[in-house]
């Protein structure tokens, strides 16, 4: 018979024994699984690609809320921004506005008169789908011509 290791009391009896054996199967089957847990390439890797997506996530979440929170930031900037501009701009410069957008107005009048005209029918038919699409659209056309107004007027501001 072999020896038992030197850090292991020897068996008194038979039962005793029997249960040293019983925890040694034990203990021998619990490292089996372990290596076998570590050779089990596929697992492993499906493991580390479900913490990869895991972090991706959260990484991308974390990303959304960041630009969700730097877009309302810009939105509150340059709606301070369109406010002061309003209020900085004199009153005879809005009234001088005002009379240059009704000439422009009518000047716009005579040119679709002209237009109305002289232009083929097929550039005719082009114009008034254009026209169509930019009154759909007003909102959007008025708001990127107010946030231009406003950058204008920011960049001319900085220059003085």
């Amino acid at each position: 018979m072999t020896q038992p290791p030197h850090d292991e009391p020897t068996a008194a009896g038979p039962d005793e024994l029997r249960e040293q054996v019983e925890q040694t199967r034990t203990e021998l089957g619990q490292t089996v699984e372990a290596l076998a847990a570590r050779t089990d390439v596929k697992a492993r890797a499906q493991e580390k690609a479900a913490e990869v997506k895991h972090q991706a996530a959260a990484k991308a979440g974390k990303l959304k809320e960041q630009a969700t929170h730097k877009a309302g930031e810009l939105k509150t900037k340059a709606a301070d921004l369109t406010h002061h501009a309003q209020e900085s701009v004199p009153d005879s410069a809005k009234e001088k506005a005002a009379q240059a957008a009704g000439q422009v107005r009518e000047k716009a009048a005579q040119a679709g008169q002209l237009w109305e005209e002289k232009a083929p029918e097929p550039v005719r038919q082009r114009a008034a789908q254009g026209a169509q699409l930019a009154r759909d659209n007003r909102n959007l056309l008025l708001t990127a011509a107010g946030v231009a107004a406003v950058v204008w007027l920011a960049c001319r501001g900085r220059k003085d």
